[in-house]
């Protein structure tokens, strides 16, 4: 045998071994969504977690430590919609938690459609649809790309988070009913009953051993990253003098929405994790070759962080005590999925804002915004400077609402009353910026919060002239805090990955909430939704 042929030999015999190596894909996508998560939450108290939570992220998988929104209104709805869709209000439409309906005249909520019936309630908790979301999800995505056999879950407490999060094509969307429920419930959209194992999750009354007394996990004393227990600038339950430890929460509930209450303390989250388990354990997520998806949205952090404020005890213990209810997340994903088969990513939909009294106390520049006497007074004013009243149709979310039907009947000039409007808002106190959106949409300064006034900006449901509060300002309220500004404390969340297709690793490159879905597609293999606009963070990417 000549070389010739000895190297063909060769070839063909190593061709007949060769076996060629299919690209590994996770089995199982879980996403977590922490609301109102600050960045800063992480490194505040993190001596007070365990290596199974928060840390399991830190240790083994990839953190971008400079994750931000990149549009301005940093609120439930358009977050849990940009991470699932990888694009901003200004295509997906989810503008805001509830906005004004130009066509209707009415407010529309986010995910409200009462074409469709509730699903294992008798109240109209489960009148909810993603009808007002424009485009997919990237757990649309995967069902397509599955031909459906890929299941997709969204579990929350509440119904915009579960909905949005999980999109169109989904298997099932669960959220909390409260008040005298006190179950998991879902929409017709979806299902046309609840699943067995739902079902006997609200026959259990597991939720009942939740309505216990809230003392803080570790002592008191070791809270050092928090401040004192007892200060002016946080709300309290009804029935209790102080917003102090411990709170008996069997005796506070009559007088606070009966199960409700839940929503305000870290059971909540709790709650939440064993509906997640039990929806993974019964929908044998991750346990064959067709990848699901499994969405998670924590809330109570949310309801907590606006009644106690960034500065507060229970708003740590909040965390702490999710860091534990993360470590049993993980601990069923690895005995069900087995480590190495599954990608997690954990995110927040929004940050939020020190309560601005305490900053103003602090001697730090921060204040309130009266927006019902700015309501009153613009509309006052522009009445009588134009010698007509009815000019202003509505006023919500930072957004001025014009009469354009009265406008052009009465022959009045537009652009002289969006251009009186404008000065007039920008001349109230604690208004920093307005700005006329047809003038809004043409600007190219390179300034990052006009720009995220234009990826907040949809046409078909946008007002005519938008205005953007000072940093540091909120709407008026006694006590707690707020979000949905543009500022950097409302856009600036963590973004962490782990497991399968992941990169052990961190970064201070800028990343936004848009590079979510299609990094998650890269992972996957799938195209991604149809309105994205971000990009995969390769930095991320194995």
């Amino acid at each position: 045998m000549n070389i010739k042929h000895f190297s063909l030999f060769a070839l063909l015999t190593l061709m007949a071994c060769y076996t060629p190596i299919k690209p590994s894909k996770p089995k199982l996508v879980v996403g977590i969504v922490v609301d109102q998560m600050r960045m800063d939450y992480l490194t505040r108290f993190e001596n007070h977690f365990g290596n199974g939570g928060f840390k399991r992220f830190y240790n083994q998988g990839f953190v971008a430590k400079n994750h931000h929104f990149d549009y301005a209104q940093t609120k439930t709805g358009p977050g849990h919609a940009s991470i699932s869709t990888g694009t901003p209000p200004a295509v997906h439409g989810i503008i805001a938690n509830d906005w004004f309906d130009k066509i209707s005249g009415e407010e529309q909520y986010c995910v409200g459609d009462d074409s469709y019936q509730s699903i294992g309630t008798l109240t109209n908790n489960g009148e909810k649809a993603p009808t007002q979301l424009l485009v997919s999800t990237f757990s649309d995505e995967n069902r397509l790309a599955t031909q459906s056999r890929g299941k997709a879950i969204g579990v929350s407490f509440k119904d915009r988070g579960a909905i949005l999060s999980i999109g169109h094509a989904a298997n099932g969307a669960y959220w909390f009913s409260g008040k005298n429920d006190g179950k998991f419930v879902s929409s017709s959209f979806y299902i046309n009953t609840l699943p067995q194992w739902a079902a006997d999750f609200n026959t259990s009354k597991q939720i009942d051993t939740y309505l216990t007394t809230w003392d803080t996990y570790y002592p008191i004393e070791t809270y050092v990253e928090s401040g004192p227990d007892n200060t002016p600038y946080e709300t309290t339950f009804k029935g209790k003098e102080t917003p102090t430890f411990p709170y008996d929460l069997a005796e506070l509930a009559p007088e606070n929405n009966g199960y409700d209450i839940l929503e305000e303390t870290p059971f909540g989250n709790s709650l939440i994790t064993d509906f997640t388990l039990a929806a993974l354990e019964a929908e044998a997520l991750g346990t064959d070759n067709d990848a699901d998806v499994l969405m998670v949205s924590y809330s109570s952090t949310d309801y907590v962080g606006h009644a106690f404020g960034i500065n507060a005890k229970e708003v740590q213990d909040t965390y702490v005590r999710l860091d534990l209810d993360l470590a049993r997340l993980f601990a069923a994903l690895d005995k069900q999925v087995g480590k190495g088969n599954y990608t997690v990513f954990l995110t927040s939909d929004h940050g939020v804002a020190h309560v601005p009294k305490y900053l103003m106390d602090n001697k730090i520049p921060a204040g309130y915004f009266k927006e019902k006497d700015f309501v009153k007074e613009l509309k006052t004013h522009t009445s009588a400077y134009f010698d007509t009243g009815g000019l202003i149709r509505d006023i919500s979310n930072n957004e001025i609402f014009l009469n354009h039907d009265k406008i052009t009947t009465e022959r009045l000039d537009i652009n002289k009353i969006k251009s009186y409007i404008t000065s007039f808002t920008m001349s109230f106190e604690g208004v920093a910026m307005a700005y006329d959106t047809t003038e809004l949409l043409k600007m190219n300064e390179n300034n990052a919060i006009i720009e995220r006034l234009q990826r907040g900006f949809h046409p078909k449901r946008s007002g005519d002239i938008v205005f953007v509060l000072q940093p540091g300002f909120i709407e008026t309220r006694k006590k707690g805090t707020t979000h949905g500004s543009a500022y950097i404390y409302d856009t600036h969340v963590p973004l962490m990955l782990y497991g399968q297709g992941v990169r052990k690793g961190t970064t201070f490159e800028r990343t936004n909430i848009t590079d979510i879905a299609p990094t998650i597609c890269a992972i996957l293999g799938i195209s991604n939704p149809t309105g994205t606009i971000g990009n995969p963070i390769k930095e991320a990417l194995k």
